[in-house]
């Protein structure tokens, strides 16, 4: 992928339509985790259909529910990202059931503690990102992310040094998460 250009660094304030007041970082090389998502789409079929079949460690995953289940992304924007995923492959929330809607919801707030007992993180960034338009890497299964934050974890290596800050390995991350995790 190559750098962007000088140009593509462009004032906001001087583009059509109405000023907001933000300034915009283009992140380009974030592309790579979308093409990514999609590759691995393509490839083996999808991920998060694939994962259940697999070891807990070789999938990620922390915790296996009824019908949902809790891994660890495999692009984290921080240690311990975290995804809810029902094992139905369904799109979007809206095609979830009610008992997969409950147990996505159930297993998030049990994330949360475990990620605070876990990683001692001050906050969370909680959503789900709906259809490729909307900046899901993988679009056709749905899944929630739980990003654990520090008050702390902001810096600049992604945007000029094209390096994320991952303290920890993603197996020793899953390891302490899964033991961490309430038994049933």
């Amino acid at each position: 992928m190559s750098e962007p250009s000088p140009s593509a660094l462009i004032d906001a304030g001087t583009l059509a339509g109405v000023p907001d007041g933000f300034q915009r970082l283009w992140t380009p090389h974030r592309m790579a985790y979308i093409t990514a998502g999609a590759e691995v789409n393509r490839g083996s079929g999808c991920p998060f259909c694939v994962a259940p079949d697999l070891s807990d460690a070789d999938g990620l995953i922390v915790h296996r529910g009824r019908s949902a289940y809790v891994l660890l992304n495999l692009f984290p924007y921080n240690s311990g990202h975290l995804l809810v995923c029902p094992y139905r492959h369904v799109a979007t929330y809206d095609q979830a059931s009610a008992d997969e809607v409950v147990e996505i919801a159930e297993l998030t707030q049990t994330a949360m503690r475990v990620l605070r007992e876990v990683s001692h993180c001050d906050g969370f960034n909680i959503g789900m990102n709906q259809g490729a338009v909307a900046g899901a890497g993988v679009d056709e299964h749905l899944h929630q992310h739980i990003v654990p934050r520090w008050a702390t974890d902001a810096n600049f290596f992604p945007i000029i040094a094209r390096t994320k800050a991952l303290p920890q390995l993603l197996g020793d991350v899953r390891a302490s998460l899964a033991s961490a995790w309430p038994a049933d």
